[in-house]
């Protein structure tokens, strides 16, 4: 029997975890009519498989009508959820795993506009920043109905089998009872901390009635909102000690922080470039105050991590939910020792940044999580072995390598400088996403086990890729930035990748002109204002950056708010001249009516990339396929056959960038659902 800390069973209650790893509840956004279909079982079946302890399923399943999901939850005020979450839970039960859920009711942490437009409600009118809707202040029979919904939920919840629930109180419903800046009723519910926790524990009494004591209940909550005049840290033990006296719950998931504004939420849940499990000693801090089963997670990314804080006594679960959008299969490694082989999460939450702007959730370099049902997390090695050639050692190009090695392929990747990385490396010369190269080094590490050939400082053309006589030729060049923005002086600006790698240096005075709304364009607004430049952003878009999004906004806004950035949105670079010393740009507007001029030293553009895409055309003519990917076959998983040109000495393909601008998710994507069948 192993004496790894992370793989000793726990037992809470009557139920035996068979290890110490877990998954926090969390809303991937994979319901299909607020159910929790195929999709969203394969995903959690897919680690139970892998051997997890618990699965915690549904982050802010709705419990009431009047909660309605801002993206998209399970709405676990239908009878109809009870059949789905059935199959998920058994599912997972055959595989060892145990399965809880989470219910809220969202208070103000929603909109009106939303479900059956009713209108928000809270225990005081106060506005959440996030979601912008004024609520209703609640009244007593609202109360009444909010209990009597969460008791209903959780019977269904116990009618699906599982094996407990969590209620979501940070930021939600309950806890806008708890913190005085958001309760401002009076009587029973409102003014001292008795009355402002009462509505929980109506609610807990109200679940315990339904549920009985064989189904384990806890609380998700903050113990110190870290917000002037909210939950201090003091209040936040007696909440923590409260709850175990009542004798209602069974088991405390901490959190620290608050997360109605994009950066209170951020240091609730961290991302790259941010402390690794800043709150973990906190969480610590309550278990040991108060001697009872406590869970956490909040940016534990690492095994090490994860095992510190078993082995340390902080926590009875750990909950490495991110982690385990990265790579599913964590503790069967841990168990195989392969702790090396595990696929690094690298904070760059892409998950819930696309989720917070209503998509599903997808690891930027996972392409297969979330698609279960369609890509393998475990490749298959191919029945016929075949010789592949790759162009390019960027994202895109050593996924193929690895996917292609796995599946047990002769591979050979053709890099034209003297390391892999592509863009990645570019973005990690910013020191807060130096982590980002996790994505190439787990990649490389990989292909090197499977014996895939590098060369670089190598520039692939035609003879080059012919002489390595290939049946396969994958284009993985990239591109090459696009600053042909202008009517006129496009040979007087630079674009953003010419300030992030140093081959220009910055200027005093700069306008960035960005239009691709991406990470470069704030990186270079950086690299120029630390230098000491004064910086203005411009686009023609009605917001900044928005392909950054929300979460990953926050570290540029703290840097370059202190550094006297300027952010101008709705207008558009039109032409640059130079006068002297000085550039002028003309510049105009989308909307019509309006021509400025402005004085700068320097003008930089971020417009997206073009595709470095010559050897494929050169290539094109020499393949059987003539460069056509079957997209039909290509979405249902069949190899690409097509071979339209007799005398054609190999099948030939473009991925990512080399396809057109898009992003690192992208062209991993791309690799993995083209090579997994070649």
């Amino acid at each position: 029997m192993s004496t790894d800390p992370l793989l000793q069973p726990y037992t809470l209650k009557h139920l035996t975890f068979r290890n110490r790893i877990m998954t926090t509840s969390h809303e991937p956004a994979y319901a299909e009519d607020g159910m929790p279909k195929e999709r969203y079982r394969a995903y959690h079946v897919e680690r139970a498989k892998a051997g997890i302890a618990l699965t915690m399923t549904a982050g802010s399943a709705a419990v009431s009508k009047d909660s309605p999901p801002v993206f998209n939850n399970i709405l676990a005020y239908k009878d109809e959820v009870v059949p789905w979450l059935k199959d998920l839970v058994d599912e997972c039960h055959e595989h060892g795993a145990k399965v809880m859920i989470q219910l809220t009711h969202l208070g103000r942490r929603t909109r009106w506009d939303k479900g059956d437009w009713l209108p928000a409600v809270s225990p005081s009118h106060s506005r959440e920043p996030a979601h912008r809707a004024f609520p209703k202040k609640l009244e007593d029979w609202d109360i009444e109905r909010i209990v009597r919904d969460f008791a209903d939920a959780a019977e269904r919840m116990k009618a699906a089998g599982l094996d407990g629930l969590e209620i979501e109180s940070y930021g939600h419903l309950m806890d806008q009872f708890w913190s005085p800046l958001t309760n401002t009723l009076e009587g029973p519910y409102g003014g001292s901390l008795d009355n402002r926790m009462r509505f929980s524990f109506d609610v807990l009494r109200a679940i315990r009635e339904r549920v009985g004591e064989r189904f384990l209940v806890g609380l998700r909550y903050t113990a110190d909102e870290m917000l002037a005049g909210g939950i201090t840290k003091e209040e936040g033990f007696e909440i923590s000690k409260r709850l175990k006296k009542s004798g209602l719950v069974d088991f405390l998931n901490v959190i620290r922080g608050h997360l109605e504004t994009d950066a209170g939420l951020t240091d609730a849940i961290p991302i790259m470039g941010m402390k690794s499990a800043p709150h973990l000693d906190f969480a610590g801090e309550i278990r040991q105050a108060t001697n009872f089963p406590t869970f956490h997670a909040g940016r534990i990314q690492d095994v090490a991590t994860a095992r510190y804080a078993i082995e340390s006594g902080k926590l009875d679960m750990v909950g490495m939910t991110r982690a385990h959008m990265t790579d599913p299969h964590i503790v069967r490694k841990i168990i195989e020792r392969r702790e090396d082989d595990i696929r690094p999460c690298v904070g760059a939450n892409y998950c819930l940044d696309r989720i917070y702007q209503g998509g599903m959730a997808l690891c930027i370099h996972n392409a297969a999580t979330g698609r279960e049902l369609e890509m393998p997390q475990t490749i298959k090695p191919a029945a016929t072995k075949r010789k592949i050639v790759i162009i390019g050692a960027g994202p895109g190009g050593l996924e193929a390598a690895r996917v292609a090695g796995e599946r047990g392929h002769d591979v050979v990747v053709l890099e034209a400088m003297n390391d892999p990385g592509g863009q990645i490396r570019l973005t990690a010369q910013n020191v807060r996403r130096k982590e980002m190269m996790g994505i190439i080094d787990w990649r490389m590490a990989q292909c090197e086990k499977l014996g895939v050939r590098f060369r670089f400082n190598t520039w692939a053309d035609t003879e080059t890729v012919l002489a390595e006589s290939p049946d396969v030729v994958i284009v993985a060049t990239g591109g090459m930035p696009h600053t042909e923005v202008c009517s006129e002086g496009n040979e007087h600006v630079v674009s953003s990748w010419d300030i992030i790698s140093g081959d220009v240096k910055p200027g005093t005075n700069v306008l960035i002109f960005d239009d691709a709304g991406d990470h470069a364009a704030l990186q270079a607004a950086e690299t120029i204002a630390e230098a000491g430049g004064k910086v203005e952003v411009m686009t023609p878009d009605r917001s900044f950056s928005p392909e950054v999004m929300s979460m990953n906004l926050v570290p540029y806004m703290r840097s370059l708010q202190k550094l006297a950035t300027t952010f101008t949105v709705t207008f558009r670079l039109e032409s640059v001249r130079r006068e002297g010393s000085d550039l002028v740009a003309t510049i105009g507007s989308d909307y019509g009516g309006v021509t400025k001029e402005q004085r700068h030293d320097q003008i930089v553009v971020n417009h997206g990339t073009i595709p470095m895409d010559e050897l494929y055309f050169e290539l094109k003519p020499l393949s059987k396929n003539r460069g056509a990917v079957n997209y039909d076959d290509l979405i249902d998983g069949r190899q690409q056959a097509e071979e339209t040109n007799p005398e054609g000495q190999f099948q030939l393909f473009r991925i990512g960038d080399a396809v057109a601008a898009r992003n690192t998710h992208a062209a991993i994507y791309d690799a993995l659902r083209l090579v997994k069948d070649l």
